[in-house]
């Protein structure tokens, strides 16, 4: 049976100090703030990370994507827990509202933008097969959402090397979110 993992202070909250199980509230988890992607929490840390599952809490400000428009070999998927959002999916637009809920099994290109007058709360999972691949195609579509890379690519640092990466902090508008 697998002892509990210690969590320590990180700067923006807590992070796994060591493997094992464990209980962290989102309002007290490791939080980080990108210029172009939103905010988001981290329930894992680079010392200890899941080896099977990503999982995260992402807060978006309307026309924040959550990330570059992109495809892969593992399963992601996504619910929408409060606020709207769009879909881009496979060349096409879906509007979200709260408690859509997204699959995508591997192979399915896509990224969720906030959209409305408010914050955009998504919860999103995703596998994370020993043989991962990853694809960000140029796309016309999530370009016009600031969502495209700048040119096909398989490599992660390549599609993100024009912006820095995420700080570990909260975002302006933690007081808005509700577990603050």
């Amino acid at each position: 049976m697998p002892d509990e993992a210690r969590l320590e202070q990180a700067e923006s909250g807590l992070k796994p100090a060591s493997e094992g199980w464990f209980v962290v509230n989102v309002g007290e988890a490791a939080w980080y703030e990108h210029e172009a992607f939103g905010s988001g929490a981290s329930f894992e840390s680079r010392e200890f990370p899941f080896p099977d599952l990503g999982i995260n809490i992402n807060a978006l400000e309307p026309g924040q994507p959550l990330c570059l428009y992109h495809e892969e070999n593992a399963q992601e998927d996504f619910i929408v827990l409060s606020g709207e959002a769009v879909l881009l999916v496979e060349g096409e637009e879906r509007p979200l509202r709260a408690w859509d809920f997204v699959h995508c099994p591997g192979g399915t290109e896509h990224v969720i933008v906030g959209a409305g007058d408010g914050l955009s709360i998504v919860l999103a999972v995703g596998a994370r097969p020993e043989d991962e691949h990853i694809r960000y195609p140029k796309s016309e579509l999530a370009a016009r959402h600031g969502a495209s890379a700048e040119q096909e690519t398989t490599n992660p640092q390549e599609a993100y090397a024009r912006w820095e990466r995420p700080q570990p902090k909260h975002p302006e508008y933690w007081n808005e979110l509700p577990w603050s």
